[in-house]
């Protein structure tokens, strides 16, 4: 993971469906990168500095109701999933590549569901996969997320990137033990680019008022879910999962590697919802990520 690639500049797509906030970074194999929940391009962008530049073509973009990208009237989990394939369309990509993270899990399934012959491998971080709701909040933890005065501390956390901000961002995100949290806290501490993936991501996870509409639609149109058909996918697909994952229960992992026919599982021991990005196994995950996006679910490692 190269922690210096943050050079991309947007452009707005006048699609079929509506306008999109996006942009491709590298060349190559072209795969949509789709963000979590909150969001927007600047988080996908983070998700793919795992892709090398020279080989894939990231396509970042904002989901409605994030940063540049209005909600309008796209606001059901299929009208996203459609917009990626609407994207795809304006920039002349017949198929690619779906990588997915969290709140983005149901897009990306749903595009491979009701695109299947748009996407050749599909990648699931931490997604989501049947009906989320969000749990309770404490009283600090609500005005730290949810006002612009605590808003403004968390980035400001964020930019100093000390061992107190990522003992917040561990506990908050993996459900480990103390002496397992404080050698996660130190390794990610010790590695610059685990370090800095951790402080770009904080500003980009507040539901502050550019991303306030997309967050609240997310977190509707989630709790609504009774199915994705994730057993209609056709598509290769790899599921990533840490066991430790405070943030979206690990059985969203797991159900969605049960349900698609013939789906990889890649389980991150002790892992968090940032597992692929933090974890001490993280560069090996990362490179079975990018070799199924590129090559399929057959590719060297796997003869």
């Amino acid at each position: 993971m190269d922690e210096t690639r943050s050079d991309y500049a947007t452009s707005i797509a006048e699609t079929a469906l509506g306008p999109v906030e996006y942009a491709v970074v590298g060349a190559g194999t072209p795969v949509v990168v789709v963000h979590g929940t909150p969001g927007g391009i600047d988080a996908a962008e983070l998700m793919a500095r795992i892709l090398p530049r020279e080989g894939v073509a990231a396509i970042l973009f904002s989901r409605p109701g994030y940063l540049g990208n209005p909600l309008a009237d796209r606001t059901t989990i299929d009208a996203q999933a459609d917009l990626m394939a609407a994207l795809l369309d304006h920039l002349g990509i017949a198929k690619a590549g779906v990588y997915t993270w969290s709140g983005g899990g149901p897009s990306g399934y749903r595009f491979a569901v009701r695109h299947p012959d748009r996407v050749t491998a599909l990648v699931a971080n931490a997604a989501c996969s049947q009906a989320y709701h969000l749990p309770d909040e404490d009283t600090a933890t609500r005005l730290m997320v949810n006002t612009a005065p605590g808003q403004w501390l968390m980035r400001v956390l964020a930019a100093h990137g000390g061992k107190q901000y990522l003992q917040g961002v561990v506990a908050s995100e993996g459900d480990l033990g103390p002496d397992q949290a404080a050698r996660r806290v130190e390794e990610i501490f010790d590695d610059p680019a685990k370090r800095q993936f951790v402080t770009d991501l904080g500003p980009t996870a507040l539901p502050d008022r550019k991303r306030r509409a997309g967050y609240r639609n997310d977190l509707d149109r989630l709790a609504e879910i009774t199915t994705l058909e994730l057993e209609k996918i056709t598509a290769p697909t790899l599921v990533v999962q840490g066991t430790a994952d405070a943030d979206l229960p690990p059985e969203h992992g797991y159900l969605a590697a049960r349900t698609i026919p013939g789906a990889e599982l890649l389980i991150l021991d002790t892992g968090t919802h940032l597992a692929l990005y933090t974890h001490p196994d993280a560069a090996t995950a990362q490179a079975r990520v990018v070799e199924f996006l590129v090559q399929g679910p057959h590719g060297p490692s796997r003869r």
